[in-house]
This record gives structure tokens, C-alpha cells and sequence, in this order.
């Protein structure tokens, strides 16, 4: 499940904008989440509240990162868990192999996690002799298919019903060829009974996390389907991986996440599954994993902390940016070329993989806020985007062109006795026509669309008419 790269965005997006099967699932999806989004927080008086609460118990995280981490790792080990903490993705794959060696695993089953896809993780275990299987139902049928999650909350959001009944038959050739398929819940009911024996049979789980608990070294996971618990309860071993922003304090400040982060991600009140792990099991316990093994990781976070761009690890990852950015529901997921798309991908990529190698990503934006507004934790996603734009533009990496002209916008501008002749010049010129097909300096505009005309007057005389009066 490889990605094509941050770099190659333009390229991704021109393809996405041609693809007929992509733009049709994507318009079906594109209003569904917004609206449920709006009518669940409509029913919380205190919503608004609860996104200040949970923006502040992030702040405050972050600021004392280093005390709640050890304070975790402290009542994860009192819990009869270990933690392993991992500098790189290298340090997490090979702290994950090690425990699956110690144990002669051969088999993982795997809940969702985004870190994992991070790291590369399922290819990683296969040279080594795992096999990890996707449990969730969308990450199972991208398995399947080869591909890589297209969306956080709903992976295979961009693949159409008839492409789930085709890898299904390819991939299930035990059963009858003529069986039906023709509906969700069919497919449903299908990959139940194939992933039972994966459950069953795994000598290892690993899941992600939603959130860490310092307070109690619990792991939380918020899931729609009941194979997070399976793939935690059943294997002799359940291996949680997580960033290292993902703690917070307490048990209480849970309770605040737990009524932001559905609502935002889903429009659900409640998850159907909000699950608490706390160590292995314990002399009693009726089931539970024999092992607990909490990864980690930093990968690049802890060089975010006190900067420009601490507060996008606030993020909870709920994907409602994305679900209301106009840009990525124009091209999908897989044209940002790395496991996190839209507005917060915009933003994290670059600090994760370098500016150099996705600075494209924070241009993919209209700046129209939407982001912003509706994030559960108000990170300012337009900020920081812009910030990575100036680094961009500052190390010289954006192009030549765009350089070249907007320095020869700033010479102008910075003169105001030549700017207002030539904007009043240009403003009469383009008002010549209703809208212009083709422009110079304007191809990414108008080879897509016509350039809207001016009124015939620029912005400085209007101003000053309009004081006149």
C-alpha cells in the first residue's frame, strides 16, 4: 500500500479531476458528513464549550508533554504494560518485529491506524515473515485492492460498491461464485465471516489510538466496528502504536473528546464502541491479551513543539476538515501522496516529511476558513498553512514564475504613485469582455475555467468614490 508522494501532487490532482469513477463517489460523499456534522452539534447546547475545553486540555498537554508521557508510561508499567518509545518509523517497525519475534508470531491482526500506514508497517512485517490483516471493512477492502487509505475515518470512501463486489470474488475463491453481492450489507456479512478466522487465529493484534490516558496508562480506541476489540482481546498480544500527542491528563478530560470527536467525525452522538485498555490480562479476566506493548512515537513531532506548528498536534484526527474542504472533495485523498489528506495533511506533511518534499500541499487551499471552523480543537489550519507557504517561499523552493511575479507585484505595490495607473490600466482592459477564455500568466485559471471580467474600475477608485459620497 504505497503512496505516490507529497511531490507529486499537481500531477495526482490533474489525474483525480479526470477520473470520472473517483468524482462520482466523491460527490456522493461530499454533503453526507457535513450534515450530520451540524445536526448532531445542534442537539449539544454546549458544544461550542466543549471545542474551547478541548482545544485547553491539548494546550495544556503540549506544553507538559514530557510529564503526562512519563506519567503514562509509569501507570502503563503498574498495569503489567511496556511502552517503547521510538525516535524514527525504523525505531517503531523494529520495536513492533521484536515483540512478534519474542512471541514467534507469524499472523497480526491489525485494527485502523493511521500511524501505521506512517511507518509502512504492513509491508515491513511481510518481508519479515508477518502477515498483518486489515480488520477494519475499508481498510480490509484497500488491502484487497492494493491501495492506500484514501480518507481517516472512512479509508475506502472512494470506491464504488461494484469494486468491492470484484475484489471480494477475487479474493474469496473458496466460496460459491454465484453467490449475490449486491448490497452493503451482503459485503458486510461476507467479509464478517472471512475476517472471524483472521481474529482467531492471529498470534498478535495491534490497534492505534484515539487518545492515551496518563492517568491510568490506559490506551483508548473510538470505533463503528466491533474488530478493534476483537483484534485486542483475542490475540495473546495487543501492541497499540500512537504519537506521542496523543495523551491527555485524565479520565474526565476524556469525557470532553468523547462528545467533540463523534459528532465532528461522523455525526454520531456516540461511537457504536468506546473502548479502554489497560494492560494485559489479569488473574480473573475472562479473556484479554497475555501481553501489552504500548509503541510510541515521535517521527518528527517533538520538532513541532514550541513553534509556528504545536498547535497542529492538537489534531484528534476526525477528518471533519477534510470532509468540509472544497479542495479535497474536488480530488479525494491519494492526490496529496502521503497517508494524511486534506487541510491537516496540508499542514502535518510538511512538518513530518519537510517542506521541501510537500510544498505543494499547503497551496492546495482556497483559504476560505471552512477548516478552521469546523475543527473540533480550532486548530488554525489557514495560519499555518500561510506559515509554510512563507518558509516555502523564503528557501526558494516555490517556482520561478511565481517568484518572479510576485516580486514584480511587490515593486509595484510598494510604489503606490505607478501601482494605481497600471491597476487602473489593467482593470479597464479586462472589463473589455463579459470573461476572458485565455490570459497570460493565468493558465492555471483559465485552462479550467474563463476569467470572470472587471467592472472597469479598480478597487483604489471605487474607494475613493465611495468616500466622495
Amino acid at each position: 500500500m504505497s503512496f505516490s508522494g507529497p511531490a507529486n501532487f499537481p500531477a495526482s490532482a490533474a489525474r483525480a479531476l479526470a477520473d470520472e469513477p473517483l468524482q462520482r463517489e466523491l460527490a456522493r460523499f461530499s454533503r453526507g458528513f457535513q450534515v450530520r456534522r451540524v445536526e448532531a452539534a445542534s442537539r449539544l447546547p454546549e458544544f461550542e464549550a466543549l471545542r474551547d475545553r478541548a482545544r485547553d486540555i491539548k494546550n495544556h498537554c503540549l506544553a507538559h508533554l514530557d510529564f503526562y508521557l512519563e506519567r503514562f508510561e509509569e501507570n502503563c508499567r503498574a498495569a503489567g504494560g511496556e511502552v517503547h518509545w521510538c525516535a524514527t518509523a525504523e525505531d517503531a517497525r523494529q520495536a513492533i518485529l521484536a515483540i512478534c519475534r519474542h512471541l514467534g508470531a507469524k499472523t497480526m491482526a491489525k485494527g485502523k491506524s493511521m500511524v501505521s500506514e506512517e511507518i509502512g508497517l504492513n509491508e515491513f512485517l511481510a518481508e519479515e515473515g508477518v502477515r498483518a490483516v486489515e480488520t477494519d471493512l475499508g481498510e480490509y477492502i484497500l488491502q484487497l485492492r492494493g491501495e492506500s487509505p484514501s480518507h481517516i475515518v472512512a479509508p475506502a470512501i472512494h470506491v464504488a460498491t461494484e469494486q468491492w463486489t470484484e475484489a471480494f470474488r477475487a479474493a474469496h475463491t473458496d466460496r460459491p461464485a454465484d453467490r449475490s453481492l449486491s448490497d452493503g450489507s451482503e459485503i458486510m456479512a461476507e467479509a464478517r465471516a472471512v475476517l472471524r478466522e483472521q481474529f482467531l487465529g492471529a498470534d498478535v493484534g495491534l490497534t492505534g489510538a484515539n487518545f492515551l490516558i496518563a492517568e491510568t496508562g490506559s490506551s483508548v480506541i473510538f470505533t463503528n466496528e466491533g474488530n478493534g476489540d476483537l483484534s485486542q482481546t483475542l490475540p495473546r498480544a495487543h501492541i497499540v502504536i500512537a504519537g506521542i500527542e496523543k495523551v491527555i491528563p485524565t479520565l474526565e478530560d476524556l469525557s470532553v473528546f468523547m462528545r467533540v470527536l463523534p459528532r465532528s467525525a461522523t455525526g454520531q452522538e456516540l461511537t457504536v464502541y468506546t473502548t479502554l485498555s489497560t494492560g494485559p490480562r489479569r488473574a480473573g479476566d475472562l479473556d484479554g491479551p497475555e501481553e501489552y506493548h504500548v509503541v510510541l512515537l515521535d517521527n518528527g513531532r517533538a520538532d513541532m513543539l514550541g513553534g509556528a506548528f504545536q498547535d497542529m498536534l492538537r489534531c484528534i484526527r476526525c477528518a471533519a476538515c477534510m470532509n468540509a474542504c472544497p479542495v479535497y472533495k474536488q480530488i479525494g485523498g491519494h492526490a496529496y501522496g502521503w497517508v494524511y489528506p486534506g487541510p491537516m495533511g496540508a499542514v502535518l506533511t510538511p512538518g513530518l516529511r519537510g517542506v521541501e518534499e510537500a510544498g505543494h500541499l499547503p497551496n492546495a487551499s482556497t483559504f476560505c476558513g471552512k477548516c478552521e471552523e469546523v475543527c473540533p480543537v480550532r486548530i488554525p489550519l489557514p495560519r499555518m498553512m500561510r506559515h509554510w507557504r512563507e518558509r516555502e517561499f523564503s528557501r526558494r523552493l516555490s517556482p520561478a514564475k511565481f517568484r518572479y511575479g510576485l516580486g514584480l507585484w511587490a515593486f509595484f505595490a510598494a510604489r503606490p504613485a505607478l501601482y494605481r495607473p497600471f491597476a487602473g490600466l489593467a482593470a479597464r482592459v479586462l472589463g473589455r469582455r463579459k470573461r476572458w477564455r485565455r490570459l497570460p500568466l493565468a493558465g492555471g485559471w483559465t485552462g479550467t475555467r474563463d476569467f470572470p471580467a472587471s467592472e472597469g474600475r479598480s478597487f483604489m477608485s471605487l474607494w475613493r468614490a465611495g468616500r466622495r459620497r
